[in-house]
């Protein structure tokens, strides 16, 4: 498994001790069972985005703590030059790159995320978390869909949506596509 996904979950399992409950516990949190917990703090699997936010929503941590181990430090201003934010890689499919890792209280987790075209046999991978979400493709072609609808979004189009509702993206015509997510 990916390096950066086994970080991820020591960083995980940390808060989980620091807090001192059980793997029980934050499973019932998560609304998942004892093993996909297990699972996701052993590092064997990959660690949504969205379910990383609910942990971080739920034990009051910043997200780049739980994604990068880094507390932001900025709190007037953060610059994230082009193609310099901090990237996670969870699988080889998606890759993100944080723009504003370093800005301590932030409202929003802004991202810039780049998800590889996978066969059309592959099932789309569902997310939900708490908040709102802002997606604007920048490249490429891609499906979205959200709470069992489907739309094809294009370069230059936009989507906001409710967050908590069952939603996912995949990259259309067999090319990358690149967006900025805005998750609230």
């Amino acid at each position: 498994m990916n390096e950066q996904i086994k970080q991820i979950a020591e960083r995980l399992r940390g808060l989980r001790e620091v807090l001192d409950l059980t793997e029980q516990e934050v499973a019932d949190t998560c609304k998942m069972s004892l093993r996909e917990y297990q699972e996701m703090e052993s590092g064997k699997v990959v660690i949504s985005v969205s379910m990383l936010q609910n942990i971080s929503h739920e034990y009051g941590i910043s997200l780049d703590v739980l994604m990068f181990g880094e507390e932001p430090k900025m709190s007037t201003y953060f610059l994230t030059r082009a193609g310099k934010g901090v990237s996670v890689e969870r699988t080889k499919a998606y890759k993100y790159q944080s723009l504003a890792a370093g800005f301590r209280g932030r409202k929003a987790d802004p991202f810039i995320v780049l998800v590889e075209p996978v066969s059309e046999e592959t099932s789309m991978q569902i997310n939900t978390h708490v908040g709102q979400e802002f997606n604007m493709v920048i490249d490429g072609r891609m499906l979205i869909n959200i709470n069992g609808k489907d739309m094809i979004l294009n370069e230059g189009d936009s989507l906001y949506f409710n967050s908590e509702l069952p939603h996912g993206m995949k990259a259309l015509d067999n090319k990358p596509v690149r967006f900025l997510a805005i998750i609230i």
